[in-house]
């Protein structure tokens, strides 16, 4: 067994469309700032002005060595007290000034990862179904968790520490050449090596970040399985073969950490090293220059200190950028999540389906996954208001797509999915939502009561309209069971209720939703005897005067439908009454002798 991250392998961005993501990503990053850009402009001001207080330091020292000392000498104090009133205020300043750009730099990045969440979270809602059947849920959870927490780093404080950083260094270049141009020459030549050995750092560590996110993922990804399958691992007794496997991956995740590790003690004693030589350079020059008379030593000091400070932002951004390129891969991933487009859009001037009767017609429908082979191909069906038909058939046969496109999960690559005369390409969404409704086998309870999950069919509810569904489809008394009635809290995906329970308020909520047309998929297929006994009575009350498609591969389910339309390989091969087709020598007669032949089924001696 194997473990992959897909992020990883299906884009190198170093190969691949490298330019092409990085201005999708800076132009999702700008979009983000652009309401807040006043606020943005005034952040770089109080920035610059904050690194410039704090470089005038040496400065100041070096004039109140070379000129106030002397007049302190001669009996002349105000000098020097002007001199430290003027580093104490330069200090103050930059202190304030800090302070204020770490709570703008705050807001701003609050402000911003807000509207990001914001725009991922609504965003992924709208795509279409199948966007989220080959999107993984857990690369969605990570671009909502994970993704979202490394730009907040990004933004909370990387990006002013790398424009503090670049700025600082400027100031020190800029006053250290203007207070003795030798010493800011021997300060640019060292800069030299020091910026090669840096470049060289972020080249070997972007690689070796990436080596050490896959391990991680990988590690990850193992884990989540052993843990999601662990009945499967104990039931075979494969907890030794998986543990194996973990520290494999373990001990690759470790050799990988280890390399990045390695490269910052390259990197980090070779800054020093060079830090050190220039620092002895320019006292060794400097030196023997106010030996000779051609230097102060105020300014010596100062060209010591700022030789010694100029190289510390570099190592900060050295710390940093490990995190700069968690940053940067996170928003190259949400600003690729943002650029997906629904594969369902709303009609430029979609039709009102205001009093929809349920008539549904598939015409020379031909469709396939992804561009795959069809799954139908001049595909005919039609449904009048108010029938309930049963689809079966081997896998793959098509019934399901059929569910799909009638609910316009997916669009048919050719013909059309018409209800009630109209193509569903041109009905309004919402609309279309509100008419035809889909109930799975899953049976999905949110997180909230039992009553906030009938809701769900149609939010503005009362409690009254609450109980007389939950009545009709024969779960009132259940209900009433529970703990706190309606207000029980279902605890997650109703993991307090029973299947057939969750079955029911499932029905419930399709029966308050009154859709004009709704389709079962498969939503007796995990029930036991007992429970499929209670929520087929539900069923009865649930299809009355509705257009239904049941797609069952239960004999029972099937049975109380008005017509049966066998399918194989995407075309219908029998289409009648289930007693019409349980006569005939036809293919849903071999399959009705199957089941019963496999079951202990009684067929019911009454049908509605």
């Amino acid at each position: 067994m194997s473990f992959g991250v897909a992020d990883e392998h299906l884009i190198d961005l170093d190969r691949v469309g490298n330019r092409v993501v990085r201005r999708r990503s800076l132009r999702l990053l700008g979009d983000l700032l652009r309401p807040v850009r006043w606020r943005v402009a005034l952040l770089a001001v109080l920035v610059v002005l904050a690194q410039g207080a704090r470089a005038l330091g040496p400065v100041i020292v070096a004039s109140a060595i070379n000129d106030a000392l002397p007049a302190l000498q001669s009996g002349d104090p105000v000098a020097v007290l002007l001199h430290g009133a003027a580093y104490l205020t330069v200090g103050v300043a930059g202190g304030l000034l800090g302070w204020y750009s770490v709570r703008l730099t705050a807001w701003v990045s609050q402000y911003a990862l807000l509207d990001l969440r914001r725009r991922v979270f609504l965003h992924v809602q709208r795509l279409s179904l199948e966007f989220h059947e080959r999107y993984t849920s857990g690369r969605a959870i990570a671009r909502q968790t994970s993704d979202l927490d490394a730009i907040r780093e990004l933004l909370d404080g990387g990006v002013t520490q790398v424009l503090s950083s670049f700025v600082y260094m400027a100031f020190i270049a800029i006053l250290l050449t203007a207070l003795d141009p030798w010493s800011g020459a021997i300060l640019l030549v060292a800069a030299v090596p020091a910026i090669l050995l840096t470049r060289w750092f972020h080249r070997a560590s972007r690689r070796q970040y990436r080596a050490t996110r896959v391990a991680s993922a990988n590690l990850i990804v193992q884990f989540v399985e052993t843990m999601t399958g662990i009945r499967a691992v104990q039931a075979f007794r494969r907890e030794r073969d998986f543990t194996r496997q973990h520290t494999d991956l373990s001990e690759e995740y470790r050799r990988a950490d280890a390399r990045s590790l390695g490269l910052n003690g390259i990197y980090d004693p070779g800054l020093v090293l060079i830090g050190n030589l220039t620092t002895a350079v320019v006292l060794g020059i400097d030196g023997f220059r106010v030996i000779s008379g051609g230097l102060a030593v105020g300014t010596l000091i100062a060209a010591i200190l700022y030789t010694k400070r100029f190289f510390t932002p570099l190592e900060q951004m050295a710390r940093f950028y490990n995190s700069l390129q968690a940053a940067i891969a996170s928003l190259e991933k949400i600003s690729g999540l943002l650029e997906e487009r629904p594969g369902i859009a709303n009609h430029a001037h979609p039709v009102r389906l205001t009093r929809a009767r349920g008539a549904v017609s598939l015409r020379r429908v031909t469709f396939g996954y992804g561009g795959g082979a069809p799954q139908l191909s001049a595909f005919d069906l039609d449904i009048p208001p108010g029938q309930t038909v049963a689809l079966i058939g081997a896998t793959g046969a098509g019934k399901s797509t059929i569910a799909k496109l009638v609910a316009r999960f997916y669009d048919v690559d050719s013909g059309a999915v018409v209800i009630d005369g109209t193509d569903v390409r041109e009905i309004d969404l919402g609309d279309l939502r509100r008419s035809v409704v889909v109930v799975t086998q899953e049976a999905y309870l949110f997180s909230g009561t039992v009553a906030d999950n009938i809701a769900l069919g149609r939010p503005d509810a009362s409690r009254e309209e609450i109980v007389a569904t939950a009545r009709a489809i024969g779960a009132h008394e259940f209900i009433e069971a529970l703990p706190e009635g309606y207000d029980t809290e279902v605890n997650k995906r109703g993991g307090r209720l029973s299947a057939g329970q969750r079955q029911l308020i499932s029905f419930a909520r399709a029966h308050i939703a009154d859709p004009r047309v709704l389709i079962l998929d498969e939503a007796t297929s995990s029930l036991d005897i007992p429970s499929e006994a209670i929520v087929h009575e539900a069923l009865k009350s649930l299809l009355t005067g509705r257009t239904a498609i049941i797609i069952a591969h239960r004999l029972s389910t099937i049975e109380i439908a008005d017509r049966v339309v066998v399918l194989r390989g995407g075309r219908i091969v029998d289409d009648d009454t289930p007693e019409a087709l349980e006569s005939e020598a036809g293919e849903y007669s071999q399959l009705r002798a199957e089941w019963l032949a496999a079951t202990d089924y009684a067929r019911p001696t009454q049908r509605n």
